[in-house]
């Protein structure tokens, strides 16, 4: 099993030979992103985002997954780069048998495939950080088992170092946003999804989180077969909710209503969120009436005044209060702020909050394709602060307007119609940010997580 001898641990060795890998990989969009400066055209900026998504599907690793992360922040990338990122999950073969049976050897001992009644050489997934394979215990339960790739923890503290280079890049082509901020919470949510025992912690702490929601289901974590780059649990089944999109409109709202409790009850009450909005981390149960929750890696917890930072803005919009609104991006953590930036803020604070303004029956977003969701006020949004900016973004707004777009964009493709507003008034009854720190603390020490 891992221990503090483990020589995958975070080396020099390790981490030389990645930058070295990244470096060669990213040498090729470097020149692209130089020949489209010096010769420019209609179709350079296209040219360049090719050439880097093809250099980051090369390198298997953390910086493909901050590429995929920077593809769900519709307000930070040029739209040409954000729709090359996003395809790159599809980009990560699995490793071979012989991979599997040295990871698990490493892992649970020599013994381990003695611990298995069977066990998948096939992964039934693969992405950036590690894969899952399918396997049964003894006693008959199915189980998933999610391995790391090798020298992952060497490869995040290179590929941090690379991130900050992509970045200024993106900066010099775009120049809205400073990205500072936003380095430091991907490369700390990035070290904090390699811990697969934080991860079993997580899964505690939602299963703790939503207990009175009987309709979401977390995987229980097999202890005895998990360990820092391995986690064992249960395997679950369910439709994806594209399954669901043509079913009818009161089901589909139904599976709408279900998944916004399952997203704002722990933010509103906890201050937590489920940072990653893949679809496929929502299954469809029970004919519709009940939701799996998965992968735990990116759960941000924020701290309480952030929490009560976005109710503080919810109200003062809806009082159309500007000053409000200018305490409540102070709140959050906003920067050297002026009556133009907020303005400009505002144009997405807007947007987000939108259909839980008007207390109606509405769509999040008439008309409007699940991969189009926000793009309109993004673009928007960094043309004015090409002019007023740069902004910083707080890091903790990072994943939480991440998280919120994924969101949306799900409610889309169900064709949800819902009363947010309501919904959201409901689920602030009795807020405050004592409670929700109260709530927090009592949370984490039941699950063993810190902040």
């Amino acid at each position: 099993m891992a221990d503090d001898k483990d020589k995958e641990r975070n080396r020099f060795s390790a981490r030389l030979r990645r930058t070295a890998q990244v470096g060669s990989n990213l040498s090729g969009a470097g020149v692209a992103f130089a020949a489209n400066r010096f010769f420019g055209g209609d179709e350079g900026d296209e040219r360049t985002a090719r050439a880097l998504a093809s250099a980051l599907g090369k390198t298997k690793g953390p910086l493909m997954k901050v590429a995929q992360i920077l593809s769900t922040i519709p307000d930070f990338l040029p739209q040409e780069y954000a729709d090359e990122l996003s395809q790159l999950q599809a980009q990560a073969p699995p490793m071979g048998w012989a991979f599997v049976k040295r990871r698990m050897r490493a892992e649970l001992g020599p013994d381990w495939q003695d611990k298995f009644a069977s066990f998948g050489q096939e992964a039934a997934h693969a992405a950036s950080l590690g894969q899952v394979h399918r396997a049964t215990l003894p006693d008959g339960r199915e189980v998933a088992c999610k391995l790391q790739y090798p020298d992952m923890a060497s490869a995040v503290e290179s590929d941090v170092g690379q991130l900050k280079s992509l970045l200024g890049m993106f900066r010099r082509l775009d120049g809205s946003i400073d990205p500072e901020e936003i380095v430091v919470e991907i490369s700390d949510r990035l070290r904090e999804e390699l811990d697969y025992k934080r991860e079993r912690k997580a899964m505690n702490l939602y299963r703790h989180m939503l207990e009175e929601k009987e309709f979401v289901h977390i995987p229980q974590p097999v202890d005895e077969l998990s360990t820092d780059r391995l986690l064992t649990m249960e395997w679950v089944t369910g439709d994806p909710l594209t399954v669901w999109q043509d079913a009818p409109q009161e089901v589909r709202n139904g599976i709408a209503k279900r998944l916004y409790w399952t997203w704002w009850l722990p933010m509103l009450r906890y201050a937590v969120i489920h940072g990653d909005p893949h679809l496929g981390n929502y299954q469809v149960t029970d004919g519709g009436e009940g939701l799996n929750l998965l992968d735990f890696g990116c759960i941000r917890i924020f701290p309480p005044n952030f929490v009560g930072g976005v109710v503080d803005l919810y109200r003062a919009i809806r009082a159309d209060d500007f000053d409000a609104t200018y305490a409540a991006y102070e709140k959050w953590g906003f920067k050297n702020l002026n009556k133009d930036l907020v303005e400009i803020l505002n144009i997405w604070a807007k947007f987000i909050y939108g259909p839980l303004l008007e207390d109606r029956v509405r769509s999040v977003a008439d008309g409007v394709a699940p991969g189009e969701y926000g793009r309109k006020q993004a673009f928007e949004v960094r043309k004015r602060l090409k002019e007023a900016g740069p902004v910083t973004i707080p890091r903790e707004f990072v994943f939480m307007d991440r998280a919120a777009i994924g969101l949306g964009a799900a409610y889309i493709r169900l064709g949800a119609e819902v009363n947010y507003h309501r919904l959201f008034e409901e689920s602030l009854e009795g807020f405050s940010e004592d409670a929700v720190a109260a709530r927090q603390a009592e949370a984490l020490s039941k699950a063993g997580l810190t902040v």
